[in-house]
């Protein structure tokens, strides 16, 4: 046997041994965002076999599916969230990756922690792959609405920020069209861009939920139930949610309002809709439940990098009137499985309600509509489509 085969053994042999992957990101607890749901529906599927994984964040648990958990000094934004602070434990955690020597490194997002890990990345010329989870842009609007004259200015400074950081990536994962065509209009350059949606367990919602005796007990009547799930918080547009639940008010409109999630702003929700019904969070079993038995889901974000509740909603059954606005809107096809409003015009969302809880023939068509296109959502081919993507990026290109 000549040198050449034998060199060519040992390479194969090397690049047989599993494939190490530093993964970042700032909390690593399961139901706590659309965020940490979609990543643990990957990390649940990880091929132990092909891949070894060495997890770095600011929340998180000693060990995710047998995989190390390496946690750093965190610390809160607010009552939901806290941020990883690298700096704070810089030597550990380079010695920590030392030890490991990571093939790729996948970040979650563009903070302190995730400018780190693409630093690193960069410094030791690994690739670097990301999923883009939170539309950060979109919040200013909220947050600087007092301060009107900063909104451009710092919008600016996130665009070119966000060109910057998503420009150093190898790939990057969006989850809609809407999305992905508003960062390529930003400078993210388009051969780093891949579209990759979210999925839907079928089996957890289903139009088989419903269950009439647990949304009487809830609502204490009859009455068609509007659904709203989300976190409370302000960035998910509420002001419109309060105008369109007082002209449903003022027109004395026959008509429960449910509000599932809590946040920082659940008691001024309570305060603004002293009528509806709050649920506060809720597990995905019981939240399940609720989509299948209600009539309606309303959702009045335009933050959303894909809207997770409003693919759990047609799963479930549930004909949808939402924002025409963020990575959600691209679930709906207007007038076909739901309805898509202007934004702030509360009177288009209410409606749009009437016409759906009035017109029999209207709801159903959007429920079977809805339910076929809840079906295009699949967590194992989402899944296949990453391992193997990570596979392709994280060997030399000979071996790729």
């Amino acid at each position: 046997m000549d040198d050449g085969v034998i060199w060519c053994i040992l390479c194969i042999d090397n690049y047989m041994e599993k494939l190490k992957v530093a993964f970042f990101a700032e909390m690593l607890i399961e139901d706590a965002d659309g965020a940490s749901r979609t990543m643990f529906q990957l990390l649940q599927r990880i091929p132990k076999q092909q891949f070894d994984f060495l997890f770095i964040c600011g929340v998180g648990p000693q060990y995710i599916f047998g995989f190390e958990c390496f946690c750093l000094p965190a610390f809160p934004l607010n009552a939901n969230y806290k941020m990883a602070f690298p700096q704070l434990a810089s030597d550990r955690l380079k010695k920590k990756l030392t030890q490991f020597k990571p093939d790729i490194v996948h970040i979650a997002t563009p903070s302190l922690l995730g400018r780190f890990a693409l630093n690193y990345a960069t410094d030791n010329e690994l690739p670097v792959i990301s999923i883009y989870h939170t539309h950060f842009i979109s919040y200013i609007n909220y947050y600087l609405k007092h301060v009107p004259f900063l909104i451009n200015f710092v919008k600016s400074g996130v665009v070119e920020s966000q060109r910057k950081f998503y420009n150093r990536c190898n790939l990057i994962y969006i989850p809609s069209e809407t999305i992905a065509r508003e960062l390529a209009a930003n400078g993210v350059e388009h051969h780093r861009i891949k579209i990759w949606k979210r999925g839907i367990d079928r089996a957890q919602f289903t139009p088989q939920k419903k269950d009439s005796k647990f949304i009487q007990q809830l609502t204490g009547n009859q009455k068609p139930v509007i659904l709203f799930a989300s976190r409370l918080v302000w960035e998910k547009n509420l002001d419109t949610l309060f105008d369109i639940y007082d002209q449903i008010h003022a027109r004395q409109l026959p008509y429960n309002f449910v509000i599932a999630g809590d946040g920082v702003a659940m008691e001024a929700c309570e305060s603004r809709m002293p009528d509806a019904i709050f649920t506060g969070k809720l597990d995905h079993t019981t939240l399940a439940v609720l989509y299948a038995s209600s009539d309606l889901f309303l959702f009045t974000s335009v933050s959303e990098t894909i809207g997770n509740v409003v693919l759990e909603a047609m799963a479930s059954g549930l004909p949808c009137v939402i924002a025409d606005g963020g990575g959600s809107s691209d679930f709906i096809q207007q007038g076909t499985n739901g309805f898509k409003c202007q934004p702030f015009i509360a009177n288009d969302y209410v409606e749009k309600v009437i016409r759906v809880l009035e017109d029999k023939v209207l709801k159903e068509a959007f429920i079977k509509a809805g339910l076929l296109q809840s079906q295009l959502y699949n967590w194992e081919t989402l899944a296949d489509i990453y391992f193997n993507d990570l596979q392709k990026i994280g060997l030399p290109l000979e071996y790729a």
